[in-house]
């Protein structure tokens, strides 16, 4: 598959969508819902569940199943109190010591003039920079489209995966030939000149691996629990502080290790 083709399989109705993981993979799942400030957010699921015999702090972002869901969650393009929502857990999962689990598809946060009313940016900005600090691990699945300042949100982590034919980049494919190549047409092109499939954020050192799908999507569970799995397992035994400073190191030395 070439970089557009994966672009297309990220974005396809055909892909198990968060709430899908959540139910395969967690059980006695709590969903909590409210920023404490404004509203909740449909976008951004967040909440407590068992995994693997522990208490997890889990945040998600949640396209929708169907035509109605997806309208109501805003196609998982998530709105500032969804956000807030997410660091309001994170800092509860710190407190209490409890690991954080995401799961990431979006195309990117809500663009929209009353989410920039609301302060778009400095709620991601504030994600980004609370996250770096955190003292419990925090590993980050990217399950489809990881687009933008609205997945990095929730991918501030010790720990990122991507699925095999998700993506992940700064800028959608139709966004960079409109701006880049000043033609819409040519996304394609802008798709490979992204470099945003996970082969390439692997190359990048921008995540740790790449999880199998299988045909039809049939081993994507199974994978993901192993590698939430693999990853919480090497934590046992590291210091809060340890687990900070290594999530600081790993973000030093994204893009190859170019300092």
């Amino acid at each position: 598959m070439n970089a557009h083709q994966r672009v297309l399989a990220a974005r396809s109705n055909l892909r198990p969508d968060a709430m899908k993981y959540i139910c395969a993979l967690f059980t006695d799942f709590i969903e909590l819902h409210g920023d404490r400030r404004f509203a909740d957010d449909p976008a951004m699921v967040a909440g407590l569940a068992n995994f693997n015999g522990r208490c997890v702090t889990l945040l998600a972002l949640e396209k929708g199943a169907d035509t109605p869901d997806r309208l109501r969650r805003n196609f998982g393009s998530a709105q500032p109190e969804g956000y807030r929502k997410s660091l309001w857990h994170m800092r509860q999962a710190e407190k209490f010591n409890r690991p954080v689990l995401c799961l990431i598809d979006t195309a990117g946060a809500a663009c929209g003039i009353f989410a920039e009313e609301r302060g778009q940016s400095q709620a991601i900005a504030e994600n980004l920079w609370e996250m770096m600090g955190m003292q419990v691990p925090i590993i980050s699945v990217i399950i489809g489209e990881g687009g933008s300042g609205g997945a990095l949100a929730l991918a501030a982590a010790n720990k990122v995966f991507m699925m095999e034919t998700a993506i992940y980049s700064v800028l959608s494919p139709e966004g960079a030939a409109s701006i880049i190549y000043k033609d819409a047409g040519k996304v394609a092109e802008a798709s490979e000149a992204l470099k945003l499939t996970a082969k390439d954020m692997l190359d990048f050192h921008v995540i740790e691996g790449i999880l199998p799908e299988g045909e039809r999507f049939s081993t994507a569970f199974q994978s993901v629990r192993d590698a939430f799995i693999k990853a919480l397992d090497g934590y046992h035994g590291m210091s809060r502080e340890q687990i900070r400073q290594e999530r600081y190191d790993r973000f030093r030395k994204l893009g190859g290790g170019w300092v």
